[in-house]
């Protein structure tokens, strides 16, 4: 990690992308604006964690978009205690809130400008100890959950809602595919859980399954999420086919790089949400079951704060809690925990503590 490491303790500690990308680009910083200078219709916030998505280390590698403009302040998931508002805000000193991915998409369809508005790239993101966000762009975290569980709810946890609940209406007794054991894929089979529907999990690392299933998040589920260890990787279809048959909802987190095996598996009528590129994004794929078979690919695009708003009374009503990686992190070792993600050794959710 660059920088000056004096800046250790000082409350508007950031990290940033300074000019270059590239993980060994990663620098100790101090955010800006300082606290005085709070705008109208903003929120000063003391942040206290982050939460790492995969997009957060392909935007910091320089890969989800190059054209980037640097200096960047990584991350999109966090959570903080409001610091300052201005008189008047539905907000008061103290409270606990999670700033929304997108802070201009409060509701309704997507359109092209809500990219210019995400946290992460290309606004500054969550990996600093202060922060200033839209009054609209909060939500408050329910009592139930930790500091560390509610940064995770974002970005990984609001897509598979979106995916299976906002976009999929999904439908009790349901059979829901969630491939691996990252942060979505959890949260989606967690989620498929609650709302009464069958999930089968797979992951070619069978201890990652183990160490899932035992887990005291998944135990009140258990009864509904089947493991299932992949052994030849991304090549999965036919053994999930075979074990299973075909099923109706995949959460496709892999890309092109798993999309023909997820094809092998849904069923006629059936939904597949493309969310993620972790198994290759440039693969040969035949479309041709999707015209024959009339199955819905859906792109997902994390979502809106009406819908993370339904997800967490929904969280709420079932006591719901994220899975979190087991080994932590800090603000002044975030370089590790992106190679701990790189090196795919997590488990569920990588937290970093401020």
């Amino acid at each position: 990690m660059h920088g000056d490491t004096q800046l250790v303790d000082h409350p508007h500690l950031a990290i940033s992308v300074q000019d270059h990308f590239g993980l060994d680009q990663l620098h100790l910083d101090l955010s800006v604006p300082s606290p005085s200078d709070l705008a109208l219709g903003q929120v000063g916030v003391k942040l206290g964690y982050s939460a790492l998505n995969y997009r957060d280390l392909m935007m910091v590698e320089g890969h989800y978009n190059p054209r980037q403009p640097l200096p960047l302040i990584p991350c999109s998931d966090g959570l903080g205690r409001v610091a300052q508002t201005h008189d008047g805000s539905s907000w008061h000193l103290g409270q606990r809130v999670i700033p929304i991915f997108s802070q201009t998409w409060l509701d309704g369809e997507p359109n092209r400008l809500l990219t210019k508005h995400t946290l992460g790239g290309p606004l500054a993101g969550t990996l600093r100890r202060y922060g200033e966000f839209n009054t609209d762009g909060l939500v408050a975290v329910p009592d139930y959950l930790s500091d560390a569980e509610a940064s995770t709810l974002g970005c990984a946890a609001l897509t598979a809602w979106s995916a299976l609940i906002e976009l999929g209406q999904l439908k009790s007794g349901a059979h829901v595919l969630c491939i691996g054991t990252g942060g979505v894929s959890l949260f989606a089979a967690q989620i498929a859980a609650i709302s009464g529907a069958r999930v089968t999990l797979i992951s070619r690392h069978e201890d990652k399954l183990d160490w899932v299933m035992k887990h005291p998040n998944i135990q009140a589920y258990k009864h509904l999420i089947t493991p299932l260890h992949t052994p030849s990787g991304t090549q999965w279809g036919r053994l999930v086919r075979k074990s299973f048959g075909e099923v109706d909802h995949i959460i496709e987190v892999g890309g092109a790089g798993t999309l023909g095996e997820s094809l092998q598996v849904v069923k006629a009528g059936g939904t597949i949400s493309l969310i993620g590129v972790l198994a290759g994004g440039g693969a040969s794929i035949d479309l041709t079951p999707v015209l024959m078979r009339q199955i819905k690919i859906q792109g997902v695009i994390v979502g809106h704060k009406a819908g993370m708003q339904r997800m967490l009374k929904a969280f709420t009503a079932h006591q719901l809690r994220p899975i979190l990686c087991d080994k932590e992190f800090t603000l002044t070792d975030v370089d590790e925990a992106f190679q701990y993600m790189k090196a795919a050794k997590h488990i569920g959710k990588i937290v970093i503590k401020h």
